[in-house]
């Protein structure tokens, strides 16, 4: 009996696993096979709107908006990082008074609107550097970089002091107690493990960056939202604006969702192990 019903219960898992293995099962499937049948009439039989010539000719424009988008988040992802673990490390010091300075730095930029930041950053500095005889320009979208850092470093800090503090200590206390130094503890014990827990907040604050460039074109970095404004003043058609800015968001999902899926996939591993 107890062989019949695990025959029933493996037999019943592998239907459900085939079944979710089914692409054509699944709903995105079905989206994306009812809009390529849709797209596929239209060019057969020569009715496309125009309205969709108008977004393929402004496709490419589109495209390369969407990239300077991307480049400004990995920078500011970049930046971020390697600040964010500075000022990480800097709170777990003994001091008092840098543990209370770099308190100071990851509340004030954790609370501070990204769009006063990126004016901030983009007023503070001058628009073209002085160097000996030569005068090089600061563009806009280094400011937007060093804007959009600033939270990033924060909140990166944040993530890397939990994951030091979720580390119990009953492992630094048998480290000593091998006679590993403090160093080769950190590095070969506790950061490993660090890594593991910070990658997918981590992962979930690069996708929210790259949400937060949209706002870069408001101080003139020609981006996917640029290139959307300027399509639809050029095409001057309501039914094309309402397109584009679909498609403007269409585009940012389909860059961060897959993003997202990995934080849950990740975060699914690491509660197993």
């Amino acid at each position: 009996m107890a062989s019949e019903m695990t025959l029933a219960r493996g037999a019943s898992s592998l239907t459900l696993a085939g079944s979710a293995a089914s692409p054509w099962r699944q709903p995105w499937f079905l989206g994306a096979s009812a809009v390529l049948a849709v797209l596929a009439y239209w060019l057969l039989s020569g009715s496309t709107p125009a309205v969709l010539v108008y977004l393929w000719t402004w496709a490419p424009a589109l495209l390369r908006g969407l990239l300077a988008n991307i480049g400004i988040s990995i920078l500011t992802m970049a930046l971020g990082t390697a600040a964010g673990l500075l000022v990480g490390a800097l709170s777990l010091s003994p001091m008092r008074l840098l543990r209370f300075a770099t308190r100071c730095y990851v509340q004030l930029f954790r609370n501070a609107p990204v769009l006063v930041l990126i004016y901030f950053t983009t007023y503070l500095f001058p628009f073209e550097v002085r160097v000996l005889s030569w005068t090089v320009p600061f563009p806009d979208w280094i400011k937007v970089v060093l804007g959009l850092a600033l939270p990033a470093s924060a909140n990166v800090a944040e993530i890397f002091r939990g994951a030091i503090q979720s580390i119990p200590s009953a492992q630094w206390e048998a480290a000593h107690s091998l006679a590993f130094r403090r160093s080769e503890i950190f590095l070969r014990i506790v950061l490993p493990q660090c890594v593991r827990r910070m990658l997918p907040p981590w992962m979930n604050l690069y996708a929210g960056i790259t949400m937060s460039t949209a706002l870069a074109s408001l101080v003139g970095v020609h981006d996917l939202v640029d290139a959307a404004q300027i399509a639809s003043n050029t095409v001057a058609r309501t039914d094309f604006t309402i397109l584009v800015y679909f498609t403007l968001l269409a585009l940012f999902f389909a860059y961060c969702y897959p993003i997202a899926c990995a934080t849950r996939a990740l975060e699914r591993h690491h509660a197993r192990h």
